[in-house]
């Protein structure tokens, strides 16, 4: 066996552009796209988005599968209080890209509060509103129904500052009493995704959100012989 003209060893690595000979005759090589792994976690109340906590509560980390050879990646975070979609994938790049504001991506919660918003008030959540490390808007906010002293809104934005949406509400005046992301970018939280459980985007699901991100299918993956 000859790679590239010369005698080929173990465990040597071939690339799409290599010729590989066996016999003397040349052998069609064919290589698949490995793309990286995403996950869906439904994360509950009472969870830490950290690997490490002194206080010793619970992770979430200690909710998703093994990997042998590999670690997650935390796309953005959820507080401790606070539940909904959270994504992890095994590439550093993707979660970049999924992290970054150039890609402008927006996060959707879900959000009760406890007390009643002024119409002024509401127009500023959208308008802009100033908080300690500066102003912040929502891109969109409706009124999502109630009872009594609770409101529901559903809210988005193209950033992730630390409790972002609990900070704009309370400069408000009200409290947030439920806070629960329901979609990061594209990715949706599912329907049938139970808290505490996960789910695992397809290979082909995978490569849709690379082309959103205009990543394309290798830019964050190498390629594989099969």
């Amino acid at each position: 066996m000859q790679v590239n003209g010369e005698p080929a060893h173990l465990g040597q690595r071939v690339a799409p552009t290599d010729k590989v000979k066996v016999g003397g005759r040349l052998v069609n090589l064919h290589f698949a796209v490995r793309v990286p792994r995403v996950l869906l976690y439904h994360k509950p109340e009472g969870e830490i988005v950290s690997r490490d906590d002194p206080q010793g509560r619970p992770s979430v980390f200690n909710a998703l599968p093994r990997l042998r050879g590999g670690r997650w990646i935390a796309i953005g975070r959820l507080d401790f209080n606070s539940c909904g979609l959270l994504l992890f994938t095994t590439d550093g790049a993707l979660a970049n890209r999924l992290m970054h504001p150039r890609y402008r991506l927006e996060r959707e919660y879900a959000v009760r509060v406890l007390g009643q918003i002024e119409p002024e008030a509401l127009r500023k959540l959208t308008e802009g509103i100033e908080l300690e490390d500066g102003m912040a808007k929502f891109n969109r906010l409706q009124e999502a129904g109630g009872e009594g002293a609770n409101h529901w809104y559903r809210v988005t934005l193209e950033e992730g500052r630390n409790r972002e949406v609990r900070r704009m509400f309370a400069a408000t005046g009200v409290t947030v009493s439920r806070l629960m992301r329901v979609r990061y970018g594209p990715i949706p939280l599912p329907a049938s995704l139970k808290r505490g459980h996960c789910q695992e985007l397809t290979p082909p699901e995978v490569q849709s959100l690379l082309k959103i991100l205009g990543a394309g299918g290798a830019a964050a993956a190498g390629t594989e012989k099969k």
